[in-house]
């Protein structure tokens, strides 16, 4: 293992990606194996036009916080690994240390989805063995590939962007075809029947679906997921050729990912209604394009599911090394996460990382909706990392302490933090009651790996913790032990 000093000369050497390879980044982080469910995801509460009422707000939530990590890659260039250390130059260690430690948990959930869904897509081709991705086939094999992107990255960070970009350029093939033939069989009047969700039509198995909003409601953690990997880019900021190349990536991923998602969503409901979409099997867009153009469809759709997953699931997991490390660096994590290996990769925390998917993975042997909580779990514990970011910019912008030698506006910069905190509280109340349980239980857990790296970096005569860290961290302990309780006691349950 290399000291730090080293690891400041490999992450120099290693400083290499382009505006293409962060935009793939982003595309591989953001488009996993869950787009190509899209259609019976957003389906299964909602109307078409609940449906295109939330990709209207979710496009206009997500450009604010996308916006948001563009002007701060471009205001705070210092800042790397952006998505932590904004909330720890906003807020202070503690807060960004907790930023940084949920984001960090919601890229293990977020990977054991991935196993989980990659495993299930297998079982179209071996059928039963691994059904429903968490059996005991299914943990094997999602634990064997675990370990095999464990050794790939330990080879480099570099050629493991390298390998992402071609698997994202397999990926949008397959996506591509979906959305050309979904338009070529569109018809208006099954799109606009039931159009609103509020008729019963039993030949085409739609119910009354209650009220706008609550549809609406309904999809904003399938829509969240869908999006989680936006800032990709500003993660690995600090691999960056310039983040003039961060912010393009980022500007990028996020255009040609909000117009897929859209159209992969909507366009089904021009040739099936809502209640023949809301019971089609995972992945839901191999069954639609088999009904047009036979059963190759779905062979062709299962293969591109799978190549989506593992080009995700490497980038997920660069992500999880990557964070720690930048962490470690500065006092936050503790010291021993700052190790890096020959080739520049962070050899520890990719370690730890790894043990955490693996301990997850044996988990979601024992649960019956496994793809339902990672998916849940993961939106929940990365949106306090989200919403930091936009109010340390709303922070910046309204006391004075915007850059003035920059062509970013201050005020546009104000309206970009305050639009994208709001969003970010709108998902807050859309996640429910019984995921904030859980997320308040894993932050509180981090609380002794803080002590720790405080205790090592902080000087002889330092607190480890503020006074307000130290209410803080009385707080969140509080409401952990008293989630905990109603988990126990099943008062909530997941």
């Amino acid at each position: 293992m290399s000291t730090e000093n080293s690891s400041t000369q490999n992450t120099a050497s290693t400083k290499k990606l382009g505006v293409l390879a962060l935009a793939g980044l982003v595309i591989s982080a953001m488009i996993g194996g869950g787009i190509f469910n899209l259609p019976q995801n957003m389906a299964q509460s909602a109307s078409a036009g609940a449906v295109g009422i939330a990709w209207i707000i979710t496009g206009i939530g997500m450009y604010f916080l996308t916006n948001t990590f563009r002007v701060l890659s471009t205001v705070v260039p210092d800042a790397k690994s952006g998505i932590y250390s904004y909330a720890r130059l906003g807020f202070g260690k503690f807060v960004g240390f907790l930023m940084a430690w949920g984001y960090w948990l919601s890229a293990v959930f977020a990977n054991v989805g991935y196993a989980i869904l990659l495993m299930d897509s297998l079982n179209y081709f071996f059928p039963p063995h691994f059904k429903g991705g968490n059996n005991l086939p299914s943990v094997i094999g999602g634990s064997i590939l675990i370990w095999a992107m464990y050794f790939m990255i330990m080879a480099g960070v570099r050629q493991a962007a390298s390998i992402n970009m071609i698997g994202t350029i397999a990926k949008l093939v397959p996506i591509a075809l979906f959305i050309l033939v979904s338009i070529f069989v569109f018809k208006f009047s099954m799109f606009h029947t039931n159009f609103w969700g509020d008729e019963t039509i039993k030949s085409l198995h739609d119910v009354d679906l209650g009220n706008l909003g609550g549809q609406i409601k309904s999809t904003m953690l399938v829509t969240l997921w869908s999006f989680i990997g936006i800032e990709g880019a500003v993660v690995i900021s600090d691999r960056a050729e310039s983040q003039a190349a961060v912010s393009k990536a980022t500007l990028i991923g996020f255009l040609l990912c909000l117009l897929s998602y859209m159209a992969i969503s909507m366009l089904p409901f021009g040739n099936l209604s809502q209640g023949e979409l809301s019971v089609l099997a995972p992945p839901s867009t191999a069954p639609i394009l088999a009904d047009v153009v036979g059963k190759w469809g779905s062979w062709f759709m299962n293969i591109g599911v799978i190549i989506a997953l593992l080009s995700s699931w490497l980038v997920w997991t660069v992500l999880l090394a990557e964070l720690p490390y930048a962490c470690a660096k500065d006092g936050t994590f503790p010291k021993v996460f700052a190790k890096v290996n020959k080739n520049g990769t962070p050899s520890f925390s990719l370690l730890v990382s790894s043990i955490a998917m693996q301990v997850t993975m044996i988990f979601v042997y024992f649960a019956s909706n496994a793809w339902n909580v990672m998916l849940s779990i993961t939106g929940v514990m990365i949106l306090p990392a989200y919403i930091a970011s936009t109010l340390y910019l709303w922070k910046i912008a309204a006391t004075g302490q915007f850059p003035k030698n920059t062509t970013i506006k201050e005020k546009t910069a104000l309206i970009t933090g305050v639009l994208g905190s709001i969003y970010g509280a709108w998902l807050i109340y859309a996640a429910g009651l019984k995921y904030l349980v859980m997320a308040s239980i894993l932050f509180a857990i981090g609380i002794l790996v803080f002590d720790k790296a405080r205790k090592e970096n902080k000087a002889a005569n330092e607190s480890t913790f503020t006074h307000a860290e130290k209410i803080l961290a009385i707080g969140l302990t509080i409401i952990a032990i008293i989630a905990l309780f109603l988990l126990i006691t099943k008062r909530v349950s997941l």
